[in-house]
């Protein structure tokens, strides 16, 4: 049986992305249900996917998967092969740890720049606590860039969980002019490079779909 992905605006939807990613890079098939979360129906529509009503949820049989870090951990088990963490122990620790920091932090940086590819690229006014949020992500992309430039382009050399969590962020990055260091600005040219974001990226761009964000 098949897996099914259900997502959010690939526009607006930051969390779908991230698993998505994963999947598509490394060409697992999958079917994909979106969800248009700004519509009247959106949290019935969720609900009949999640009990949590929100989105990412991967579906594979009867097992149902919320929440986009355990969808990863549940695809690096299912697909041992695709080394969605890293070979090597410490590696593969140093990838978890920022992927949880990833996935309960960086709020003042999620609040004042929203996911929105189709916003014409321009900087706004960053409040402090988004400042303080780029400079620990910056901080996290040199530390792994230095470590594991040898072995490739990604934060970890080879592409894995960890880009797909920070994905998003490379986005912000450029829709918000963020004035970033040479290697971030690498970094995130490297995800936009990707072929699977670009896949991603035309399909929200061809959504009609708007919200709030919109005006930010």
């Amino acid at each position: 049986m098949s897996l099914t992905l259900v997502i959010g605006n690939k526009n607006y939807s930051s969390w779908s992305l991230r698993p998505w990613l994963a999947l598509a890079h490394h060409k697992v098939p999958f079917d994909e249900i979106v969800v248009n979360l700004y519509a009247d129906d959106a949290k019935a529509r969720i609900l009949a996917h999640s009990p949590s009503g929100k989105v990412p949820v991967l579906k594979d049989g009867e097992v149902s998967i919320w929440d986009t870090l355990a969808i990863l951990e549940y695809l690096a088990e299912k697909f041992p092969q695709l080394n969605l963490w890293p070979v090597d122990a410490k590696a593969r620790a140093h990838a978890r740890a920022i992927s949880a920091e990833m996935h309960s932090g960086f709020q003042g940086l999620r609040q004042a720049t929203p996911m929105n590819l189709k916003r014409v690229p321009r900087p706004i006014d960053l409040p402090d606590a988004a400042k303080a949020d780029i400079a620990r992500i910056e901080a996290i992309w040199n530390e792994c860039r230095v470590r594991y430039a040898k072995k490739g382009p990604f934060l970890f050399g080879e592409f894995s969980a960890a880009d797909c969590m920070y994905a998003p962020v490379a986005t912000r990055f450029r829709t918000y002019e963020v004035p970033i260091g040479l290697v971030s600005s690498t970094y995130a040219d490297t995800i936009h490079a990707l072929p699977a974001f670009e896949r991603w990226r035309e399909a929200g761009l061809k959504e009609t779909w708007v919200s709030h964000y919109d005006s930010i």
